[in-house]
């Protein structure tokens, strides 16, 4: 197996997306394809998985010890980068939707940026939990739902897919809470466009490169660092853990939870 190094990046600028959420830029460029994640060491504290949401970036949500130790440096500071990891969403010729949820977006983001995206469904629970909306609205087609109704449409993001036809796109990129997730896969279902759907994944993992099966998914055993953590809605559909349960740092089930930091 070849070794990933983890490199010293500096940050250089923090945007905070939403009161939760913040962009951490740095001073080194990953050539990777979207949906592909990184390992992010935080000194003295842990190492984690990240989406990343541009060549230079990741997006954080504030959920746990490892990322409100990352909340709390500053432009200058040193953390760990080793990128790129996984597999990232395996892209067609023809059109591709997007559909993000949340924080979902980060490794969504990159779709828009290289244009790819010829539409976007984004779906928050507030206007102002809402990420990158103003960015993806200048770069593709952008849907946008709330739950309260503060901005686009009043309800979930899975009302949006009665604006497009799913049926006329070749590849639909989904990341967001798994249950968020599991409605876009039933839609698909139905329609008979399972295997359209990529589906991104977040699992508690140790090591991120396939050794330690902390994020091995049921009933098949498949490794959300290595064969992930984007998987096809066929191969989904024959899991008994999607969108079900998730496995916490000990290996316990965790009911309702995604599992991640």
């Amino acid at each position: 197996m070849k070794e990933i190094p983890s490199f010293p990046v500096k940050i250089t600028k923090i945007i905070e997306e939403t009161p939760g959420i913040k962009t951490f830029e740095f001073d080194r460029d990953f050539e990777f394809l979207p949906g592909q994640f990184c390992m992010v060491w935080i000194p003295g504290v842990d190492e984690i998985p990240m989406g990343l949401s541009s060549k230079n970036s990741i997006t954080v949500q504030k959920i746990g010890e490892a990322t409100s130790a990352l909340f709390n440096l500053k432009a200058g500071d040193l953390i760990g980068i080793k990128a790129p990891l996984g597999n990232g969403f395996s892209l067609k010729e023809g059109r591709t939707l997007a559909i993000a949820g949340g924080v979902g977006a980060a490794p969504l983001r990159p779709l828009a940026l290289l244009g790819i995206a010829d539409a976007f469904l984004l779906g928050a629970r507030t206007k102002e939990d809402l990420v990158y909306a103003e960015e993806l609205s200048e770069l593709t087609d952008l849907h946008i739902a709330t739950d309260d109704g503060t901005f686009g449409h009043h309800g979930f993001v899975t009302d949006l897919l009665s604006e497009v036809d799913p049926l006329s796109f070749d590849t639909i990129c989904v990341c967001g809470p798994e249950i968020m997730m599991a409605g876009i896969l039933r839609i698909l279902e139905s329609l008979g466009i399972a295997e359209k759907g990529q589906f991104s994944l977040v699992r508690y993992m140790k090591c991120g490169v396939g050794i330690c099966g902390s994020c091995c998914l049921d009933d098949d055993g498949l490794r959300v660092c290595r064969d992930g953590p984007v998987f096809t809605g066929d191969k989904l559909l024959k899991s008994s853990e999607f969108a079900k349960y998730s496995r916490d740092a000990s290996g316990r089930r965790i009911y309702g939870g995604s599992g991640g930091h």
